[in-house]
């Protein structure tokens, strides 16, 4: 068995402590505003570029860091700590977008977008569609050559990072009678003819992160923008979305530490019976125990992204990490509600928000029942 490799080192540390106080500084006093506008403030997107936070993995020769994955899942979680949405927008740029291009993009691919992701645009990942969730594969948007051009049409629906998003990852299907074996990946820019963005959701949590329709109504893309193999688009989602639930696992850990700061802090200033409620030993062993799950779910996380570091095989780690964040991030949060009483089921204190936040990490990238599953067939050997 490996062992987990669960201490920072100190450039790991110097980063996560420069994202956390970027999250405290810029991002802190939006959280409220976007929550209720639905909408990034646009002017905390450039300052992401600038810090380095959209092209962790993309090598300094194209403008990006040229650092690891666990770096990438670290930004998550310290960004998430503060707004889950932002960590989200972080997350699908270098966890799906910026890690599908630099594994399966071809020289010119890579010189041609690369930069771009690094220093100013927005990626997204288009895989889901109104009839396939965790049947990802049952895919109704249609590829057909028609020269040196294919032409999609179709629509995508859950699209993170769809408002902001210049460049997408769009997976359509060449030859229906194929099967999973027909569907095959396009790099598609948001000018690109006969492509537009629809209908943007009204979320429950995570609601400054834009979720949008995709509309591919005769969306010509050139042929030389084929992502990987014609018909090998099922093996680029498959092992983009295995890297992409250690990042959800990393925002997960993040929404339930910002949440338990919160109920921490606010223990020791809420009074009752004429003394702070953290000298009561309920409440102490209570934030114990959500401690002790939190600080698990952590080293789960972070020795899935070691074990994808490394080259090792990774994806009942990464279905593990995905599968225990989110339920601990489900636990922390709502007990955080708890500790803050009534005010805890108010806007004005920051932990309603963070419950909101936690309950996507069970939904989206693969639900937990979908998670289950992969650890189930990994132990059956």
């Amino acid at each position: 068995m490996t062992e987990p490799l669960t201490q920072l080192t100190d450039e790991e540390t110097l980063f996560g402590d420069t994202v956390q106080q970027f999250a405290n500084d810029v991002i802190g006093p939006r959280v409220h505003d976007m929550d209720a506008a639905g909408k990034l403030d646009p002017e905390i997107i450039p300052p992401c570029f600038e810090l380095g936070l959209m092209g962790i993995e993309i090598a300094e020769e194209h403008g990006g860091g040229g650092a690891s994955f666990f770096l990438a899942c670290l930004a998550v979680e310290r960004l998430s700590s503060v707004d889950p949405s932002v960590g989200v927008f972080v997350d699908v740029q270098n966890t799906l977008f910026n890690n599908c291009l630099l594994r399966w993009g071809t020289e010119s691919q890579i010189e041609r977008y690369a930069p771009r992701m690094a220093t100013d645009t927005v990626g997204a990942y288009a895989l889901s569609e109104a009839s396939s969730g965790s049947d990802a594969f049952a895919l109704s948007s249609r590829a057909e050559r028609d020269g040196d051009e294919y032409v999609l049409n179709g629509s995508k629906l859950w699209i993170t990072n769809g408002a902001e998003a210049g460049v997408f990852v769009v997976f359509a299907t060449i030859d229906p009678d194929a099967g999973y074996k027909g569907i095959t990946a396009f790099l598609v820019e948001r000018e690109f003819e006969g492509f537009s963005v629809g209908k943007k959701e009204d979320k429950l949590g995570i609601r400054a992160s834009s979720t949008t329709e995709l509309l591919l109504d005769g969306c010509r893309v050139p042929a030389e923008n084929v992502l990987g193999e014609l018909g090998k688009g099922y093996k680029v989602a498959i092992e983009t979305l295995n890297e992409g639930r250690i990042g959800i696992g990393a925002q997960m850990v993040g929404c339930a530490q910002g949440a338990l700061d919160a109920a921490l802090g606010y223990s020791h200033e809420r009074e009752a019976f004429g003394r702070a409620i953290f000298g009561f030993q309920g409440v102490q062993f209570e934030l114990a125990q959500l401690a002790t799950e939190l600080e698990a779910a952590r080293l789960t996380v972070y020795n899935a992204a070691r074990l994808k570091d490394a080259g090792q095989t990774f994806l009942k780690e990464a279905a593990m990490a995905k599968l225990y964040s989110s339920q601990v991030a489900e636990r922390v949060t709502s007990a955080a509600i708890e500790i803050y009483g009534g005010y805890g089921f108010t806007k004005d204190y920051p932990v309603e928000k963070f419950y909101r936040d936690a309950k996507i990490g069970k939904i989206y990238e693969g639900t937990s029942n979908m998670q289950l599953a992969t650890i189930a067939k990994a132990m059956r050997g």
